[in-house]
């Protein structure tokens, strides 16, 4: 059976996140220095990812730079006035989650291939363009984040295990060259979980409220 097949999907979930088991031996060495090699990526996604940067210059002026992230607040204008999502914000949104989830992937270990700008490698998420006047009540976007309340906090402890998981699986990759089955399915479902919560909350491509289950 192949690793694709073994994460069954349910595609009617509205947003739906997986990753490629690697049943392979991992490269230890890039495992051993992972933080430390991915430095390089974290400072590209720090710079589409809404980072600000302040200096000064000449006279002590000072000098501000800021972009990207995820758009929130335009979407949820252009829902609750207009019944619109613009198709570019959507694709926007899409592509930089893709990228963070594959930078995340990464730095806990689940791959160790140098997250890519633009190929979706072992990590696969999705969510279908939603059309705003059909599929999404005009009003949600003002209190979803506030609904999400009990997902932050179940959030809060499942990120600490997942943090306990990817530390055992660091020694074990170390010394076996392998990551965990059971390891690498929590720290997924964790992964999904958040996920799921992004896209409801804050990118509101969905009025389904995400499931409390790490199952996808």
């Amino acid at each position: 059976m192949s690793i694709q097949q073994e994460t069954i999907q349910d595609d009617t979930r509205p947003v739906r996140f997986s990753v490629d088991y690697p049943d392979r031996p991992l490269d230890r060495v890039s495992t051993a220095f992972r933080i430390f090699v991915a430095i390089p990526i974290l400072i590209v996604l720090a710079g589409v990812s809404g980072g600000t940067w302040q200096w000064t210059h000449g006279e002590g002026s000072p000098a501000v730079a800021a972009a990207g992230g995820l758009l929130f607040f335009g979407p949820l204008l252009m829902i609750l006035f207009r019944r619109k999502y613009p198709r570019w914000w959507f694709d926007w949104n899409l592509e930089l989650q893709r990228f963070s989830n594959r930078v995340w992937a990464y730095l806990v270990l689940m791959d160790d291939r140098y997250p890519s700008t633009t190929d979706h490698q072992s990590v696969h998420l999705d969510y279908d363009y939603p059309d705003a006047d059909r599929d999404l009540n005009r009003w949600l976007p003002l209190v979803k984040w506030f609904l999400a309340i009990p997902h932050y906090l179940v959030l809060v402890v499942l990120n600490i295990a997942a943090a306990v998981g990817v530390i055992v699986a660091w020694f074990a990759i170390l010394f076996t060259g392998r990551y965990p089955k059971g390891i690498f399915r929590f720290v997924e479902g964790v992964l999904r979980w958040n996920n799921r919560v992004i896209g409801y909350a804050f990118t509101l491509v969905t009025d389904a409220y995400p499931p409390f289950t790490l199952a996808p």
